[in-house]
């Protein structure tokens, strides 16, 4: 294991650079890992250009990896050196009002010790990471598949909070990789009928191979029209929000049928706001949740359908990079010219 290693660190928005640090060395409990793979992810985006309001700088970007044990704290049970692992980027205390409350993605500490880091040669993985959100990469599933594990537990714990199952039209806001991910997941659980809805073509495909029953774009469709035509004038029983902007809440509201449910999944600009028709949210009973991050029992759930091949997560990643390329590989991702980048340090 070298003595120093790589890192991509962001200081304030857009002020991103690559550092040379010392590699860290675990202490009890804690895991060293060698990144084999970090998949990009629109929160990177967002905490690139503009920060996050859980996440303060400087920070090392990256938070859906997987990788090997480089070297293990003392006490660690479960994992070797040598052994594959993927791992979440936080965990919950357990002890807090709101992990009592069984809202561990709500716990007060969550963000306190993180293991953030995934555009570097190494990450180190805190204890209570290592006890509750690292998981062994079995024989057959590789590093880019086991490190969906993040973005696939948010995405089932948004999806635990609605209705997808049954006789149900699923209305997806966004063309981006949460949105193939809520499709893939809805079309596992049962459900009716899949319409994505987006506005960039290579995305759209991807939506087309991993089995949406209807795409729409947005650019040459009317998105409220097509819906209505879809489901005999009635609007979408249910409509998942994946963009992450106030005009898109608006939207999504527009899209749901008298009694529907919206899930607000999309991450807004801090301080942004949102004006609703209150007569349409009152005699419409329109259902508005919001979901954010994931708990516990919907990490291991995700792991579970990773391990089992559950989903199609191939046709997500459109290219590899080296690690030195993670900025043009993040404006890629702005721009919507690619689902995901795998970075391989």
């Amino acid at each position: 294991m070298p003595d120093r290693m790589r890192v991509w660190r962001l200081t304030a928005p857009g002020e991103l650079r690559l550092e040379e640090v010392e590699t860290p060395r675990p202490r009890d409990g804690e895991l060293l890992v060698r990144v084999e793979v970090a998949l990009t992810c629109g929160t990177d985006v967002k905490l690139w250009l503009r920060g996050h309001p859980k996440i303060p700088f400087p920070t090392i970007l990256g938070h859906e990896y997987a990788g090997r044990v480089a070297a293990v704290g003392r006490g660690v049970r479960g994992f070797s050196e040598g052994d594959r692992v993927v791992a979440l980027p936080t965990a919950p205390c357990g002890d807090c009002a709101y992990c009592l409350r069984r809202l561990e993605n709500l716990c007060v500490h969550l963000f306190q010790a993180t293991g953030f880091g995934g555009y570097s040669d190494y990450v180190l993985l805190p204890r209570h990471i290592v006890n509750r959100h690292a998981f062994p990469i079995p024989s057959g599933v590789s590093e880019e598949v086991a490190a969906f594990v993040e973005p696939l537990a948010c995405v089932w714990h948004g999806a635990s909070r609605i209705d997808l199952a049954g006789d149900r039209t699923v209305a997806f806001l966004g063309d981006g990789p949460i949105a193939l991910l809520f499709v893939q997941l809805a079309r596992l659980l049962g459900a009716g009928r899949t319409v994505l809805i987006g506005r960039h073509p290579r995305r759209l495909e991807t939506a087309r191979i991993v089995g949406a029953d209807c795409v729409v774009d947005a650019t040459h469709e009317p998105m409220e029209a097509r819906v209505r035509e879809l489901t005999d004038g009635l609007g979408a029983d249910t409509v998942v929000e994946c963009v992450g902007m106030p005009e898109a809440w608006h939207q999504a509201i527009a899209l749901a049928r008298r009694g529907g449910q919206i899930l607000l999944f999309g991450g807004c600009e801090p301080g942004t706001e949102v004006c609703l028709d209150t007569a349409r949210l009152h005699y419409d009973e329109l259902d508005l949740r919001g979901g954010f991050h994931y708990t516990p029992s919907s990490a291991r759930r995700a792991y579970e359908w990773i391990c089992d091949g559950a989903l199609r997560l191939g046709p997500l990643i459109s290219e590899r990079v080296p690690l030195i390329e993670l900025p043009r590989a993040l404006e890629r991702v702005r721009r919507r010219e690619v689902v995901k980048v795998a970075v391989r340090p």
